[in-house]
C-alpha cells in the first residue's frame, strides 16, 4: 500500500511515522508513506498557502492553487483509490471504514488546516471526507496519523499475530474483553479463575461474556449496530 500525505506541516509526522508498527511496516515493505510539503507547490515568494474567506469572517482558508497542483501531480503518476480530506464535516471514522481502506492500494490523505479548505478542491478532487470525532483539532495532521496507523496495522503481515487483530475492539461491534498477565495475584487482586484453568473453551466463554458485559456498560450503542444486536438484547 502507498499513502501520500499532503500537509503544510510535515514535521508533525516525524514521531508517528518513525516508531513502532508504522516504522516496521515501512521497513518491511508493506506500506510506503510519502509526505508532501504543500508549500513546495506554491508559486509566490512568500510561499502563501492560505487567504481570507470571501464574505468575511474569522479564520483563513487553504488556497486551491497549491492543492490542485499537488494532487494532480500525484494523480498523473499513478491511480489512487481515494483522495481523503480530514475535516470535522466528514464521515465519522470507525472500524468498518478502516477495514475498507486497508484493502485499497493507493491513498492520498489531505490534511485540512486553518478554518478549512477551498470548497472547489473538495468538489473537484476529494472523494472521501473523514472526521475522527466530534471535536476540533488544530489541524488535520493528527487525524491523518490516526487513520494511517489504524489502516496500516491491518495490512497482512504487518502484525505477526493476525488472530490478535480479529479480537480487537470494534471488530465485532463489541469492545474487547479485559486482559491479565503474570503474576496471578498482585496486591490482593486475583486473576479470574477461568483464565487460570487451562481450559480453552472455558477461557473463550469467559472472554466472550466479559466483552459483552463491558460493551453493555460502556458502549451499548455498539450492540445496537451489530447484525443481531436486537436479538441478543432480547434474549439476555
Amino acid at each position: 500500500m502507498r499513502i501520500d500525505v499532503i500537509t503544510a506541516f510535515p514535521p508533525l509526522f516525524d514521531g508517528p511515522l518513525s516508531e513502532s508498527i508504522l516504522k516496521r511496516a515501512q521497513e518491511g515493505g508493506y506500506a510506503e508513506i510519502v509526505l508532501h510539503d504543500l508549500r513546495s507547490y506554491t508559486r509566490d515568494k512568500h510561499r502563501t498557502l492560505d487567504d481570507t474567506p470571501y464574505g468575511g469572517g474569522a479564520g483563513m482558508i487553504l488556497k486551491p492553487e497549491p492543492l490542485f497542483e499537488c494532487i494532480e501531480t500525484l494523480q498523473n503518476e499513478r491511480s489512487y483509490d481515494e483522495v481523503i480530506l480530514t475535516t470535522p464535516a466528514g464521515r465519522v471514522y470507525n472500524q468498518k471504514l478502516c477495514n475498507q481502506l486497508s484493502m485499497r492500494e493507493n491513498l492520498i490523505v489531505l490534511c485540512g488546516h486553518y478554518k478549512g479548505v477551498d470548497q472547489r478542491v473538495i468538489d473537484a478532487l476529494v472523494t472521501m471526507e473523514i472526521s475522527i470525532g466530534d471535536y476540533v483539532l488544530t489541524g488535520g495532521e493528527l487525524a491523518a496519523a490516526v487513520i494511517i496507523d489504524s489502516v496500516v496495522r491491518l495490512i497482512p503481515g504487518v502484525i505477526g499475530d493476525g488472530e490478535s487483530l480479529l479480537s480487537d475492539s470494534f471488530m465485532e461491534n463489541e469492545l474487547d474483553c479485559p486482559y491479565y498477565t503474570r503474576p496471578p495475584e498482585f496486591r490482593d487482586m486475583k486473576v479470574p479463575e477461568d483464565l487460570l484453568s487451562g481450559d480453552h473453551k472455558r477461557v473463550e466463554t469467559w472472554r466472550r461474556k466479559a466483552a459483552e458485559k463491558l460493551t453493555r456498560e460502556r458502549r451499548p450503542d455498539l450492540l445496537r449496530k451489530a447484525p443481531h444486536g436486537n436479538d441478543k438484547e432480547q434474549k439476555s
